[in-house]
């Protein structure tokens, strides 16, 4: 009799519970719980080494707020290795559903995208000449990206743009730095002199 009841109160939500997990794939564990026996009822894609038929604990929701009539979280849980769940429960009737998604792999992307994003710090002495020619071409390549133009078709304003960066870092001070900046921008030395002396003489004519 127990066994058809917990069959009957699985069976209408088991679609449910399936669409769930092959919407968010490896990521999400989902369970549905017997209200009133605090049983598990049944897991799907079961991240947790829970069971159907153990305790479901759902008392943990008593010390939660509901967000929204009947549904609680996002709230955090922590599995046994240290992995991070997001949780979300919906009380249905006699039935609470539960959504575990795992954060953690997301999160160590975010961190590898932030770092891949972040601006670059200028170079820092002493260099040896690799370093701050990476540098510059690193800077440079990043400057196209945005404006969104191959380096041939940058106007007389963005080549000013790049220059000033790389002098507010101090580039220029290192031999031999006109002319890798100009091989990277492919143009020539004079040029990137004479829009030098143009910088300078803006700087210097800008009020204190």
């Amino acid at each position: 009799m127990v066994r058809n009841r917990a069959k009957s109160a699985l069976q209408p939500w088991s679609p449910v519970c399936g669409a769930i997990v092959r919407l968010l794939g490896p990521y999400a564990e989902v369970v549905l719980h017997d209200r009133k026996k605090d049983r598990v009822l049944g897991i799907w894609n079961p991240l947790s080494r829970r069971k159907p038929g153990e305790p479901s604990l759902l008392s943990e929701l008593d010390a939660l707020s509901p967000s929204e009539p009947g549904v609680y979280g996002p709230y955090e849980k922590v599995l046994a290795g240290g992995r991070k769940l997001s949780s979300v429960s919906a009380v249905l009737d006699d039935v609470v559903l539960c959504i575990n998604f795992e954060r953690t792999p997301f999160e160590e992307a975010a961190r590898v995208l932030s770092a891949f994003a972040a601006p670059m710090a200028g170079p820092t002495e002493p260099l040896v000449e690799r370093d701050w020619v990476e540098w510059v071409e690193q800077t440079i390549a990043a400057f196209v990206r945005e404006r969104g133009r191959p380096v041939e078709r940058l106007t007389r304003d963005d080549r000013i743009a790049i220059l000033t960066e790389l002098e507010e870092h101090g580039i220029f001070a290192v031999r031999k730095a006109v002319p890798a900046v100009a091989r990277t921008l492919r143009v020539s030395r004079s040029t990137i002199y004479a829009l030098l002396t143009e910088l300078k003489g803006a700087n210097h004519d800008r009020p204190a």
